[in-house]
């Protein structure tokens, strides 16, 4: 396969907080995914991307922030994403829900698949709300999620999973999901560009 035929997939660090575990299985997942040939993917940091938390109003003449622009024309190359995100308080980081509303026609007809981590609920909790936050703007979420309960004991000092054999047969099924979706919606919009 060509590198202009792969999918390419932006892999989405949720969590801007200290000493944040998000940095651990988003490397994890985005090396499931490269590993696979067909997948090109874009790493994207919300730490780094610093996205401002003061929105401007409706007035369209005045310019987005510098990070804003920065990030965007990433979002708009990716086919689809996977959101790599805690479980705060019963919800998901603030940084996520903010990185969301930033855009919009980045984000529409694109599947988004979820690595959530926690402890029992193992992130779920996050990931219900992202459904709903995700159908807003006009992206598809896939019904595979890879979670990792009680994270902390999930992976080992380098960064591996302690449980390999049972998370890569996991990753495997959520990005046979996530790519089926991916090249699908590419496909149709490819064929007649989505108006939201």
């Amino acid at each position: 396969m060509s590198e202009d035929d792969r999918l390419r997939v932006g892999v989405i660090t949720g969590s801007t907080r200290t000493d944040r575990f998000g940095p651990i299985p988003a490397h994890w997942i985005a090396e499931q995914a490269r590993s696979r040939g067909d997948l090109h993917v874009d790493p994207i940091d919300l730490l780094e991307a610093d996205l401002p938390t003061t929105m401007p109003g409706d007035d369209e003449s005045v310019p987005a922030p510098a990070s804003v622009q920065a990030l965007a024309p990433r979002l708009a190359a990716a086919d689809a994403f996977i959101v790599v995100t805690p479980v705060y308080n019963r919800g998901y980081p603030a940084s996520l829900k903010n990185a969301i509303d930033w855009y919009l026609q980045e984000w529409n007809a694109k599947p988004v698949g979820f690595v959530a981590y926690g402890g029992m609920s193992g992130g779920s909790y996050a990931v219900e709300q992202l459904r709903l936050v995700f159908n807003e703007v006009h992206a598809t979420t896939i019904r595979n999620t890879v979670s990792f309960i009680n994270f902390w004991e999930c992976f080992d000092d380098q960064g591996n999973p302690t449980d390999p054999e049972s998370v890569n047969s996991a990753a495997k099924g959520f990005l046979d999901q996530l790519t089926w979706w991916a090249d699908a919606l590419r496909a149709a919009r490819s064929r007649r560009p989505y108006t939201a």
